[in-house]
């Protein structure tokens, strides 16, 4: 197998995965793309995991090449630097764009999944993606970063593999979802249930419930903005019209980009799967059956860098911070950053200039520190 560059890629494991339900989910298949060059001693692998409409094309692989959900961060010279590093990213397990997921076959009944496919969480995606690493040869990973969901992912992957993540970095993340959150991913949800065509999930082959599904995009990309970022891009323009139409079509701006943004997200996801990853979203929560947020990161031997905005209400700076002082009481070393931000949520894929510095700060100090890296052969 060539350890470069390469577009979507696929594995799959007949045995299967163990899920942390108790279900096992047979066989599995995971979609992956690499970018930059694997080093001889495997020690340079950045894993980025994607948030919850994300997948694995991270950046393009040439100019030819549709563009990535992070181009501004991956690449050339950029916050990771395909020059120096190499880079995996897979769409998780629960997905639509390449991984088993409920629009995936059942073996057992040769028919799409639907709602028999298992709840799957943030811990049986790290989980999938071990095996993904195991796959690649890929014994211990120089980093593991992501924003929203990524960042949890790359939590769940410190916490669960320690001996196997040197770096860490968290953004615009949690150690655990509020219920503010859990709310906000509900009414979305109950946005695709109240579609007459979600058919309670049974709707392959037939009219996908677009309606439902781009309503709950539309709330959900409410919460990656911010009154002021909202305010700056829209105000109370009018859509091509100087006065009030009275009536109940788009009159606004800011109505018109919402649905646009609701509609495009239909062309390119299955609805099914969002209801699948926010679940997994939900019942994220890093202390669980632990007697404090703390204990969670008693055996975790990773750096971390923990960057908020200032500006996002959905995963607030506050949530960082209690995440940063949890990983201080067991000794982490860790740092935290928050980046002064009108973009709400979405920060983290925007403000890549900011970031690019603290990346390169934060992981060039790793390599002063250890010239020796650690890794598979």
């Amino acid at each position: 197998m060539s350890k470069t560059s390469q577009p979507l890629r696929s594995v799959t494991w007949p045995e299967g995965l163990r899920l942390q339900s108790g279900a096992l989910l047979q066989p599995i298949t995971l979609a992956y793309e690499t970018y930059g060059a694997l080093n001889k001693d495997h020690s340079n692998v950045i894993l980025i995991e994607h948030a919850l409409s994300g997948d694995s094309h991270v950046a393009r692989h040439g100019p030819e090449d549709r563009e990535g959900w992070w181009d501004s961060a991956v690449g050339s010279g950029k916050a990771f630097d395909t020059d120096r590093y190499f880079v995996v990213c897979s769409n998780v397990l629960g997905g639509c764009k390449g991984s088993t997921g409920p629009a995936s076959l059942d073996p057992k009944t040769g028919q799409p999944y639907a709602l028999n496919f298992p709840v799957v969480t943030v811990s049986d995606m790290v989980n999938a993606q071990r095996m993904l690493m195991d796959h690649l040869g890929i014994a211990s990973l120089f980093c593991v970063t992501g924003g929203s969901l990524g960042g949890m992912q790359a939590l769940q992957w410190a916490v669960s593999y320690p001996d196997r993540v040197r770096n860490a970095i968290v953004l615009a993340s949690t150690a655990r979802v509020s219920p503010q959150t859990i709310a906000l991913n509900e009414v979305a949800r109950q946005a695709i249930y109240a579609d007459p065509s979600w058919r309670h999930g049974d709707y392959y082959g037939a009219e996908p419930p677009n309606r439902g599904l781009a309503v709950a995009r539309m709330i959900g990309h409410i919460s990656y903005l911010c009154e002021t970022s909202m305010h700056e891009k829209f105000g109370r323009r009018l859509q091509e019209r100087a006065k009030y139409g009275y009536h109940f079509a788009t009159d606004f701006a800011v109505e018109s980009y919402l649905r646009y943004r609701g509609q495009s997200f239909t062309q390119r996801f299955d609805a099914n799967s969002f209801l699948y990853i926010t679940k997994a979203i939900d019942y994220f929560d890093m202390a669980e059956g632990l007697p404090s947020l703390a204990h969670a990161f008693s055996g975790m031997a990773a750096r971390a860098l923990v960057v908020s905005y200032s500006s996002d209400w959905l995963f607030p700076p506050s949530q960082s911070r209690e995440l940063v002082r949890a990983m201080l009481k067991r000794d982490v070393d860790a740092a935290y950053v928050e980046i002064q931000s009108n973009y709400g949520h979405d920060a983290f894929l925007i403000e890549t200039d900011r970031l690019a510095s603290l990346t390169r700060d934060f992981l060039s100090a790793h390599r002063a520190r250890q010239p020796a890296a650690a890794g598979a052969s």
